[in-house]
C-alpha cells in the first residue's frame, strides 16, 4: 500500500518541465502578443475620425444653432441696409427739439410765406391784401412818369420813367423802410427778345443768376438805385417781369414778384388828325387781323359817366397813351378819338426805322354806366396793347 500511494502521489504531480509549461501558457493566455494589441490599436483609430474632422462636421444641435445665428446676422444686415437709406450719412436724425420747432414753425406759418427746400426757412411773397393796390399803382404808372409801384412795412418801390421816340430811361429806387438793414438784396429784371436793355445800379444789386452772388445790403431809411436803359425793336403787349428778393436779419427770405410800367404806349408819339383823314385811315384799317374791341361796364358804386368824367377819360388818351386829340370826328360829346405812331428802332431793309400807325375810339354810353373801346393798327399786338391800357385807365378815371 505505501508503494501504491507513493506512485499515486509520483503521478499526480507534475515534473518540472510541464509546469514550466503550464506558466506559460497562462502567461500567454493573459498578455495576448503584441502584434493583436498593435492590429486593434489600428482598427480603433480607424473608427475613431481625425479632430479636423470632427470639427467640420457638428452635431445637428450644433448645425441648428449655426444656421439660426447666421439668419439673425443677415437680419441685422438687412436693418443696417434700410437704416442706411432712411437716414443718409450726410443728414442726423431729428432730435425732439428740432421736432417741436418744426410744428411751431407750421402752426405760425403765413398765408403768403412758401416753403423753402430748408426745413427752418420760409419765403415770405406779396400778401393778398396787398395785390388789389400794387396793381392800381402799376396802371397809375403806365400813364404817369413817375409814382409808388410797391410798398409795404420793409420796403417801397418807386419809379421814374421817360421815353423820346423808340428809347426810354427807366429809374427804381428800393427804400428801406425796416428797422434793421435788408441783407442780400438783389433785382432780376426780364429782357424780352423785343426790348434792348442796359442796367446798372447799385454794387451786387442785379442778379445775374450765379448762385454765389450775395447781392447787397440796404441800410434802414437808405435806398438802392437801379437805371435801366431800353429801346423797343418790335409791338409787344406785356410788361417785362421784376422780381425783388432779400432777407431780414431775422432770417425771414422775402420774395416779390413785380412788373415794370413799361407797357406799349410808352414808345408812342402823337398824331394830329382832321376828322377826314381819321375816317379815312379808320376804314383802311378795318379787319379782324387789326381791330381790337372790348365793351367795358363800370360797377354799380361808380360815379356818373358825364362832362367832367370825359374830360379825364379825354386826358388820359392824350397825356397817358400819348395819342393826339382829333376833335370833330363824331358830333357827340360821348366819344374820344385819337391817333398815334408806335416808333421801334428796328430798321427795314432801306435802313429806315420800322414804325406802325395806331388809332383809337373811346365811346361811352352814359345810361347804361358802360365803355366800348376799339382800336385799329397795323399790328394785332399793337391794336391788344392799346386796348388793354386804356381800359384799366378808364377805370382809374371813376
Amino acid at each position: 500500500e505505501g508503494e501504491d500511494s507513493a506512485a499515486v502521489t509520483k503521478a499526480s504531480m507534475p515534473s518540472e518541465v510541464e509546469q514550466q509549461r503550464a506558466l506559460q501558457s497562462a502567461q500567454m493566455l493573459s498578455n495576448p502578443p503584441l502584434e493583436e494589441e498593435d492590429e486593434e490599436e489600428e482598427e480603433e483609430e480607424e473608427e475613431t475620425p481625425p479632430i479636423d474632422e470632427q470639427e467640420d462636421e457638428p452635431d445637428e444641435g450644433e448645425q441648428i444653432d449655426d444656421q439660426e445665428e447666421s439668419q439673425e446676422e443677415e437680419v441685422e444686415d438687412v436693418g443696417d441696409e434700410e437704416e442706411e437709406e432712411e437716414l443718409p450719412e450726410d443728414e442726423e436724425p431729428l432730435e425732439e427739439e428740432d421736432l417741436e420747432e418744426d410744428e411751431d414753425l407750421e402752426e405760425d406759418e403765413d398765408d403768403n410765406a412758401i416753403e423753402n427746400g430748408s426745413e427752418n426757412s420760409l419765403i415770405f411773397g406779396i400778401p393778398k391784401e396787398l395785390i388789389p393796390a400794387m396793381r392800381k399803382a402799376f396802371s397809375n404808372l403806365c400813364t404817369s412818369p413817375s409814382g409808388v409801384l410797391f410798398e409795404n412795412s420793409l420796403l417801397q418801390v418807386g419809379v421814374k420813367h421817360e421815353y423820346v421816340g423808340a428809347q426810354g430811361r427807366i429809374s427804381v429806387f428800393f427804400g428801406n423802410l425796416h428797422s434793421s438793414s435788408l441783407q442780400h438784396f438783389k433785382v432780376k429784371v426780364d429782357q424780352p427778345h423785343h426790348l434792348r436793355m442796359q442796367m446798372q445800379g447799385t454794387q451786387d444789386l442785379l442778379d445775374d443768376g450765379e448762385p454765389d452772388s450775395a447781392g447787397c445790403t440796404v441800410a434802414t431809411k437808405t435806398q438802392a438805385k437801379l437805371l435801366v436803359l431800353v429801346e423797343v425793336t418790335a409791338p409787344f403787349d406785356d410788361a417785362p417781369s421784376m422780381r425783388i428778393t432779400f432777407e431780414t436779419k431775422k432770417g425771414e427770405r422775402h420774395d416779390y414778384p413785380l412788373r415794370l410800367p413799361l407797357v406799349a404806349t410808352c414808345f408812342m408819339e402823337p398824331v394830329n388828325l382832321d376828322p377826314g383823314a381819321f375816317m379815312q385811315r379808320w376804314k383802311s384799317l378795318e379787319g379782324p387781323d387789326r381791330e381790337c374791341q372790348e365793351v367795358m361796364k363800370l360797377p354799380p358804386y361808380s360815379s356818373e359817366i358825364d362832362k367832367p368824367y370825359m374830360d379825364r377819360v379825354s386826358s388820359i388818351i392824350v397825356d397817358g397813351l400819348k395819342f393826339g386829340r382829333c376833335q370833330g370826328v363824331d358830333p357827340t360829346p360821348w366819344t374820344v378819338s385819337g391817333a398815334a405812331t408806335f416808333r421801334t428802332g428796328a430798321k427795314d431793309s432801306n435802313g429806315n426805322n420800322i414804325n406802325v400807325g395806331c388809332l383809337v375810339r373811346v365811346e361811352a354810353n352814359p345810361k347804361a354806366k358802360a365803355f366800348r373801346v376799339t382800336t385799329r393798327t397795323l399790328h394785332p399786338l399793337c391794336s391788344k396793347a392799346i386796348k388793354n391800357v386804356s381800359l384799366v385807365s378808364i377805370k382809374l378815371a371813376m
